[in-house]
């Protein structure tokens, strides 16, 4: 089964003094391409992040986002008392060694002072990093149910498309035998056009033969058979396998080009036209496949 690279995941979980909360979105990308935010207490485990979401979710563009609010009451800062109440009393003193009367606007310029807000420190435990663990474990598991059921879709389609090509190569039996006969035909008239006297026809049927054969397409038509059931296998059988779909699609292009360039005939360019189109729509859906 396939997967797309499309995805979308969120988990949240309530600590004591928090909600954490991860988000993850994944979009398609040749290669992995993880963008990863943290709040600064948690950088410390961005290797390990980045480590998981490579083994999980392996390749796309993928964006991390772990953030998270604090619960009502509670402020990652506070005043530090002691020392304003110093900067105050010690300004207050200048106030009067100076003879100014007015301390309105000391507070003002006392919290503008170094140190009058204490930070608190950005730590955590180790045990809260695990439970961050488990909800970026489940955001994970949403991100893969999603491209699980984009895979589906996209699979469904692509297969439409596969078959609409094999339809496309029956159709080109009816004209096959009638293509040959016109160009027969078509040799037949010019030479007789020409009205070479001593004509070997023994040797003209032995050339006009050998270039009939060059415009035969019974080989292409059985490539291209055997590519478009190795692309019905894969994509059900295998999983991560969109490169080598990609791959399968090169063979089968290379073989509807080689039935355009000798069809000679305006109704059979036309089915290989529709199949090149079928076969650009399966192309363009490849690109988001895991």
């Amino acid at each position: 089964m396939i997967k797309s690279m499309t995805g979308y995941g969120k988990a949240e979980i309530i600590l004591q003094d928090k909600k954490v909360s991860v988000e993850i979105k994944s979009l398609n990308s040749k290669n992995n391409d993880t963008n990863i935010k943290l709040p600064y207490a948690y950088r410390g485990k961005e290797l390990e992040i980045r480590q998981i979401i490579n083994e999980k979710l392996q390749r796309g563009k993928i964006d991390v986002n772990i953030f998270y609010e604090l619960n009502a009451g509670i402020t990652p800062a506070s005043i530090n008392k002691e020392l304003v109440k110093s900067y105050f009393l010690q300004l207050k003193q200048i106030n009067e060694e100076l003879g100014v009367n007015s301390h309105e606007n000391l507070m003002d310029i006392v919290m503008r002072l170094p140190d009058t807000i204490k930070v608190e420190k950005n730590e955590f435990e180790e045990s809260e990093w695990l439970k961050i663990k488990d909800i970026l474990t489940l955001a994970i598991v949403q991100v893969d149910s999603f491209r699980m059921q984009e895979g589906k879709a996209l699979e469904k389609d692509m297969l439409a498309n596969v078959e609409t090509i094999l339809k496309g190569l029956s159709e080109i039996d009816k004209f096959e035998n009638v293509r040959i006969a016109k160009i027969r035909e078509k040799l037949n008239v010019q030479l007789q056009e020409l009205k070479i006297k001593d004509l070997d026809k023994n040797r003209f049927e032995q050339e006009l033969i050998y270039y009939l054969e060059k415009m035969d397409v019974s080989e292409e038509k059985v490539r291209l058979t055997n590519h478009c059931n190795y692309f019905h296998e894969t994509i059900r059988n295998e999983e991560n396998a969109g490169k080598k779909l990609g791959f399968i699609l090169q063979e089968m292009g290379r073989e509807i080009n080689t039935l355009g360039s000798k069809a000679s005939d305006s109704e059979m360019q036309k089915i290989v036209v529709g199949m090149k189109d079928d076969l650009e729509k399966i192309k363009e859906q490849i690109l988001n496949i895991l």
